[in-house]
């Protein structure tokens, strides 16, 4: 009898063992949980902590609360040139209410990334649609992204209970078929350009050449009247004083200019002169007093 007792106490602790095991349930900084009374929403506030449930009548269900990814496949957009674009693009949300986003995707996150990619590329598609591809790539591309978040959020939160953190694009390419006219194009513009550029360089060479041939008459020019006046003012001193020393000693001055001229004049001896014995010429030869 004792041990029929024994057995059943043990027993009965197994069970309840078994039931507290099965009703008591831990919910994690990381998570955020719903509890379910016969697939009736019935709980959603529940904060990090110990927490219990009656089995077999509510279930639990739990949700990453973390930041995850919407990692959406590449799409095909129209810009406002007409001109296909493949866009690539992601997303950032976190789930900051449980029930709404239960009820919005009955618990199945594939759901949600499959919803919040169509959010996603349609709002790209309407902001594309009104930019070209320069301002899509680079020139408003920031002021895009944050719009588009700011966006998305507020329908994001409203419809699905998710915060959308950040929205990027990856990577923008032309489709195949799109690409090489655009690369032509392109080679054609940095052509136009090259050519322009060496037409002006052209032009700016000519001229500095032409300045400086004209720089360079004016300097010869200027150097050689500075040269005659300096020739000039030589000569005219020369002048005034062979003069002044003329005036002094008229004599020597003219035994100074025979002596220069005998000098010049019998330099060459193959040359030959043909004077008069008495000419003047000769005259400090056959008199050194030159009378």
């Amino acid at each position: 009898m004792n041990n029929n007792k024994s057995l059943f106490v043990i027993a009965l602790v197994l069970v309840g063992l078994l039931v507290l095991s099965s009703s008591a349930f831990v919910v994690k900084e990381t998570e955020k949980a719903v509890l379910l009374r016969f697939g009736e929403l019935v709980r959603t506030d529940y904060t990090p902590g110990l927490y219990f449930k009656i089995p077999l009548v509510h279930e639990l269900r739990k949700f990453d609360a973390r930041i995850q990814t919407v990692d959406s496949q590449p799409v095909r957009m129209l810009n406002s040139e007409n001109k296909f674009m493949m866009v690539d693009s992601y997303a950032k949300f976190r789930i900051v209410d449980v029930g709404r986003f239960y009820k919005a995707t009955r618990g199945d996150e594939r759901n949600a990334v499959r919803l919040l990619a169509e959010q996603i590329n349609n709002r790209l598609r309407n902001q594309f649609g009104v930019r070209d591809l320069h301002e899509v790539v680079s020139g408003q591309r920031d002021q895009l992204m944050a719009d588009i978040t700011k966006n998305l959020n507020e329908t994001a939160q409203k419809d699905l209970g998710v915060e959308i953190v950040d929205v990027r694009v990856k990577r923008i390419d032309l489709p195949p078929e799109v690409s090489e006219s655009v690369f032509q194009r392109m080679r054609t513009g940095r052509e136009l350009e090259a050519r322009d550029h060496r037409a002006k360089g052209q032009e700016a060479s000519e001229r500095i050449r032409a300045n400086a041939d004209r720089q360079k008459v004016v300097i010869e020019a200027e150097a050689y009247r500075k040269a005659e006046e300096l020739r000039g003012a030589g000569d005219a001193e020369a002048a005034r004083i062979y003069a002044e020393a003329y005036s002094k000693n008229p004599e020597f001055y003219r035994f100074s200019r025979s002596l220069t001229a005998y000098r010049e004049s019998f330099k060459d001896k193959s040359d030959m002169l043909l004077m008069a014995p008495d000419s003047e010429f000769f005259r400090y030869l056959k008199d050194p007093a030159g009378k």
